[in-house]
């Protein structure tokens, strides 16, 4: 059996820098080189970064894509790679978007794979099953393939398939097996969410089954506004083992040897002779001797490309990618949020952050995520007690600018909140929310005058039931917690400590952070209990209906207390127009406010009504 040293790339692009990217791809090429690799493959859309959005619709950025595709060959060519495989993403097109009107059925952008070697390229691919649920717009953007590539390299066939092409069965992977490949290569931009890679190995180790053969799955890691990708990288054989799985939310070159069958010991699954090169609608891929087959059951063409020339051959092995250990649900979210506001700060161009620190569990972690993702030199903690103020929460916040090491600064807002009551007459809850909205503008003018970006420290829990003030404690340009229930941030901060006691650090957060009970403090012995349920029984009743779309019936079914149930929705409801307006925040759960769940501001629907 030929042996075929593989290199996944599992990197970091970034939306709209495509020489960054393409630069990217070169760099790591030629590590992948260095390591003898016969055939290196990058994520989906690495030219362009994903998700590209409505950029789909310019003319400009498609012919951008598909000119950085044909100097990318050149370039590798140049840098002495002509002989390796190199498989990449990017966005390619075979007729106009479906916004203009000269747009035809079956023709359009294409989410698109090529196979670059010889300075040119080789083969191409259109991504064939378009996602259209929770963050992916798809059917939006793109046109689907219809016809599988199968190349022909190194003594084995290779076909190409894109990201949810492995998470439907049939299409690409049935017509894989009646194509008899050895291997399916399948590049990814999979968002992160808890326990996704757990679903990973059980989808692959079912599509390889389904094909017959070994998958390679590469996958995107980094931060993309509310996205994070996590890599999770693996490569699996048709009979379920795991050969070999790269790390989670980290940069590096899983590479591996991979027994695979020759071209032709695999028989194919369905009949259908050769013909004719199928139809494809952007025409014949930029290969060599292509040759079709007749449509199967799966309903996909078959087209093959034979790449004349041999792979570099294989030296110093044997390579073996080992299996990257699995790491805790805490670590998990503590990773994916720390990448997120790390991408987030530093592919906007920000220098620093600044966050208000309150002495409270949220402003801590938050401040402990900001200083592990971009260092404690920029990062500016801002206390700005009031009158209501409790000293206990003051010495809290000075005490987690000391174990994290930020730039820590006192700005009492009582004089100001003063100077406003002597010009406005106010009483109970507006004085509360000018409390909150003075502290905005504190951070705002700092945010301005110094350019630090403005992270809000509002969680999940406290979005869903609109427990915040619009223009104060949710201003900000970026939220961490957006998607972080309240019971989850205390397990964050438990772990994260547990950790630096580990590693033989300080623990960042406060004790006394953690274990109070949470307040605003916006009046005299005020408790957030004062106005929401426990966390424990919130979050359980959110998450049934805000994660898993469960109505009054199911959620008092599945034992909530119906007053408590019909108290939580009503909030929920009524708050939607400030979710509306709140800071994107990096998404770790199934469903998060944004880009997964998305109703009408104006709605008089109510469960149970």
């Amino acid at each position: 059996m030929p042996t075929m040293r593989l290199a996944l790339a599992q990197v970091n692009s970034t939306v709209g820098d495509i020489a960054g990217n393409a630069a990217a791809v070169r760099r790591w090429s030629r590590r992948a080189a260095d390591a003898g690799c016969q055939l290196v493959a990058f994520p989906e859309m690495m030219l362009t970064g994903y998700p590209i959005e409505d950029l789909v619709f310019r003319d400009s950025f498609v012919t951008a894509s598909r000119h950085a595709l044909d100097t990318l060959a050149a370039d590798l060519a140049a840098d002495g790679l002509g002989d390796m495989a190199v498989v990449v993403g990017y966005v390619d097109a075979d007729g106009p978007p479906p916004t203009s009107a000269e747009a035809t059925p079956g023709r359009g952008r294409r989410d698109a794979s090529a196979l670059l070697t010889g300075g040119r390229v080789a083969a191409t691919y259109f991504k064939h099953h378009l996602p259209n649920y929770g963050v992916f717009d798809e059917d939006r953007y793109f046109e689907p393939g219809d016809t599988l590539t199968v190349v022909r390299f190194g003594g084995t066939d290779v076909a190409l398939t894109v990201c949810e092409d492995l998470w439907q069965s049939g299409g690409p992977f049935a017509a894989a097996r009646r194509a008899g490949v050895g291997m399916v290569l399948n590049i990814n931009a999979s968002p992160y969410e808890l326990n996704k890679d757990d679903v990973r190995l059980s989808l692959v180790r079912r599509r390889a089954a389904e094909a017959g053969a070994t998958v390679a799955y590469v996958n995107l890691v980094g931060g993309q506004d509310e996205l994070v990708f996590d890599g999770d990288s693996m490569i699996v054989t048709a009979d379920g083992e795991l050969l070999a799985r790269a790390g989670q939310f980290t940069e590096e070159l899983l590479l591996h040897d991979v027994e695979l069958p020759s071209a032709g010991d695999a028989t194919p699954n369905a009949p259908g002779g050769t013909t004719q090169a199928a139809p494809r609608s952007s025409g014949p891929v930029r290969g060599e001797a292509i040759r079709g087959e007749d449509r199967g059951s799966d309903d996909m063409a078959v087209e093959r490309v034979e790449i004349g020339s041999a792979p570099r051959p294989l030296r110093d092995g044997p390579a073996v990618g080992g299996i990257a250990e699995r790491i805790t649900d805490e670590a998990e979210i503590w990773s994916a949020l720390t990448l997120g506001l790390r991408d987030y700060v530093n592919k906007n161009g920000f220098s620093s952050v600044v966050v208000a620190v309150s002495g409270g569990i949220d402003s801590a972690v938050v401040a402990a995520i900001a200083v592990d993702a971009i260092g404690p030199d920029r990062v500016v903690g801002v206390s700005m007690p009031s009158g209501h103020s409790s000293q206990h929460s003051r010495d809290d916040a000075a005490d987690l600018a000391k174990r994290t090491g930020l730039d820590y600064r006192v700005e009492p807002i009582q004089p100001m909140v003063d100077a406003f009551l002597a010009n406005i007459a106010l009483s109970g809850l507006a004085v509360e929310n000018l409390q909150a909205r003075v502290r905005g503008v504190i951070l705002m003018a700092l945010s301005n005058q110094e350019g630090h970006l403005v992270l809000t420290t509002g969680n999940k829990s406290e979005l869903a039931v609109g427990y915040s003030t619009l223009y104060g404690d949710s201003v900000g340009g970026f939220n961490p917690l957006k998607d972080v229930p309240k019971t989850m941030v205390w397990k964050l901060a438990r772990w994260r400590n547990a950790d630096a006691g580990r590693r033989g650090g300080e623990p960042p957060i406060p004790e006394n952070s953690i274990a109070k009970p949470p307040s605003a403090e916006l009046r005299p012995g005020q408790l957030d209990t004062d106005s929401l349920p426990d966390y424990e029984v919130l979050d359980a009743v959110l998450n049934g209906y805000i994660d898993y779309d469960q109505g009054r019936a199911d959620l008092i079914t599945a034992g909530h207390d119906a007053a408590v149930v019909d108290r939580v929705l009503r909030m929920v409801d009524i708050a939607e127009y400030k979710r509306r307006q709140s800071a994107p925040g990096t998404k770790i759960s199934v469903k998060a406010f944004g880009r997964d769940r998305r109703l009408p501001i104006t709605n008089r629907f109510r469960e149970g009504v």
